[in-house]
């Protein structure tokens, strides 16, 4: 009776695991793939170059990943008359990124985080993965944000993950840049204010390399709840934002066009996915990217241009 009951019991689990990956599978619609195929024509590639590329995106849905940054980058690729066949690496490695944050988010779950939007989160890991963030780096943060005052999410560690990243892009030490996001989102920093630390302590890399700031003091005053700008009020003579003296180079630098805000294309994807003019390729790995054919010549477009990554 009891191996009977036994046998029931996994049967339901089974079933009801079974209609959740359903639910969250993304599986391309018939229209979708028409679609793609039709902008494929257009650029003189056939169906059978296409279908291979449709079949991988597909797969990932079927797996349960957000499938609107592959099929855009899809998209982006054929509408800029790049080959399938350098299409294809770009759409695996960010599907691998996306496989690593699924990894990574679960592992969380585990231990109790709440999972808040997945898809975001899932998506903005991966981007933080993109930018130089590791799965032991997520790991620890997650460890560090374990704390009963405040039950962090899935989307906020994420979103930690990312800022880290883009820290790590100023120079900020890895250890140093995850005691400081791991105490933000201990002390309850949302995703946007996580994403704001990242950017403004990497504006400021310098002056923490070179000993005009401190990242201890900054990572005191966010234990005690400081956010915002009161983390880098110039005039805290070293806590957070240098001296004045440095003032003025900041705000050269701000009318040169660094660190705007983050800028996700339209896909949700990372920007070191983009398909976009080969000169931009200072900042960006190689076998992310899909660079648009020397015999394609489009005009500069000069309201992108000056534009920092984050």
């Amino acid at each position: 009776m009891s191996t009977r009951t036994d046998i029931t019991m996994w049967g339901l689990t089974f079933a009801v695991t079974l209609v959740s990956a359903q639910v969250l599978a993304e599986p391309l619609s018939v229209q979708e793939r028409e679609a793609i195929t039709r902008l494929g024509s257009v650029q003189g590639r056939a169906a059978s170059e296409i279908n291979p590329l449709l079949d991988q995106v597909s797969k990932a849905g079927e797996r349960g990943l957000p499938t609107d940054s592959l099929l855009n980058k899809l998209k982006e690729g054929l509408a800029k008359g790049v080959e399938p066949t350098r299409i294809d690496p770009v759409l695996r490695q960010m599907t691998s990124r996306l496989d690593s944050a699924r990894e990574v988010l679960e592992e969380a779950k585990a231990r109790g985080m709440a999972e808040g939007n997945r898809q975001r989160a899932l998506e903005t890991l991966a981007e933080a993965f993109a930018r130089g963030a590791t799965k032991d780096e997520v790991r620890e943060l997650s460890r560090l944000s374990q704390d009963d005052r405040h039950k962090a999410t899935q989307e906020e560690l994420a979103a930690g993950a990312k800022s880290l990243a883009v820290m790590k892009e100023g120079r900020i030490p890895s250890k140093e840049g995850t005691a400081l996001v791991g105490e933000g989102i201990r002390q309850g920093y949302r995703s946007s204010e996580l994403l704001d630390l990242g950017r403004e302590v990497k504006r400021r890399g310098s002056d923490f390399e070179e000993g005009r700031a401190s990242l201890q003091q900054l990572r005191e005053q966010v234990s005690r709840g400081e956010k915002g700008d009161r983390l880098f009020r110039e005039d805290r003579g070293g806590s957070g934002g240098g001296d004045r003296g440095d003032r003025g180079d900041r705000e050269k630098r701000d009318d040169s066009g660094r660190d705007r805000p983050d800028r996700q294309d339209r896909s949700g994807g990372d920007r070191s996915d983009r398909i976009d003019r080969p000169e931009k390729a200072d900042r960006v790995e190689r076998s992310d990217r899909i660079d648009r054919p020397d015999r394609v010549e489009r005009p500069e477009r000069s309201d992108r241009s000056g534009h920092g990554r984050d």
